[in-house]
């Protein structure tokens, strides 16, 4: 059995502030992510974490110029000081490849926090043995190399239920939530229900909205400390794609139109206050 995640699942994860509100009860969320190569990955979870409701973001990573160009809101530093952090990004914009030693050693120090960490692109070669609660966010190709890693069959042309299997038996063997994405995004904990998502629009298929996602998740998992990792990670996706509906204006049936993972960021706003209304 599985379970297709709706509007009406998304709503209780999100709302409005109200007057007892402060930066840190909305949200703090710490982003270690981008690199030289790839700073845009930086200011699009950023950004992201921003636009999904964060009430505070700190920056971590080697693309602090240009986070802060495009988000000046946003605490740069090598470390985050005594800030209370919510939910970590770790990932986005790096390669294993490229990665010196004090870069292992502050992921390593994260993954073994108690904060949870959403783990992306370039840091899933260290999840397993983190001590954190994770959420891993691999697209197909990221997930077949993940599982040939933890000693798991890795299928590359798998049929929707093959899928399924796969997701579940790697978040079992890393005792953490998979996220695989894609156009069915599936999402699976240990010893519960794989949750299926599939409201966002083809025009998601574009460099950088994996990034942003990772920043929704953030942002979600700050805000909603006490639900469980696997639903707040769910109603992010289905926030990611409803965005991505307005963005691409795939909306009533249209067939819409490109976007680039900046129009998906900027649109999240107007995607929660459709839902909070």
């Amino acid at each position: 059995m599985i379970r297709e995640w709706t509007r009406d699942d998304t709503v209780p994860f999100l709302r409005a502030p109200t007057a007892d509100d402060d930066k840190y009860s909305r949200g703090v969320v710490a982003l270690r992510t981008g690199s030289r190569a790839y700073p845009g990955a930086a200011v699009l979870g950023v950004e992201a974490a921003w636009r999904a409701g964060a009430g505070y973001v700190r920056y971590l990573g080697g693309a602090a110029d240009a986070v802060l160009a495009r988000r000046p809101e946003t605490v740069a530093g090598t470390d985050i000081g005594r800030t209370r952090v919510g939910a970590w990004v770790i990932g986005s914009g790096t390669d294993p490849a490229h990665r010196d030693g004090e870069e292992l050693a502050a992921m390593q120090e994260i993954l073994h926090r108690e904060e949870p960490v959403v783990v992306d692109a370039g840091a899933l070669d260290l999840a397993h043995g983190a001590t954190a609660p994770l959420v891993l966010t691999p697209h197909a190709g990221e997930l077949a190399r993940l599982r040939e890693r933890l000693g798991l069959t890795a299928v590359r042309d798998s049929t929707a239920e093959q899928r399924i299997a796969e997701v579940v038996e790697t978040a079992e063997t890393l005792g953490n939530v998979v996220v695989r994405k894609g156009a069915q995004t599936i999402i699976a904990a240990p010893g519960t229900l794989p949750i299926t998502v599939s409201n966002g629009p083809a025009w998601l298929s574009t460099a950088g909205t994996g990034d942003v996602l990772a920043g929704v998740i953030a942002a979600l998992l700050a805000a909603n400390p006490e639900q469980p990792r696997h639903e707040v990670a769910a109603a992010a996706v289905w926030l990611h794609g409803h965005a991505g509906a307005l963005a691409s204006g795939a909306v009533d049936g249209a067939a819409g139109h490109p976007i680039v993972a900046l129009d998906l960021a900027q649109a999240l706003p107007a995607a929660i206050g459709e839902l909070i209304a």
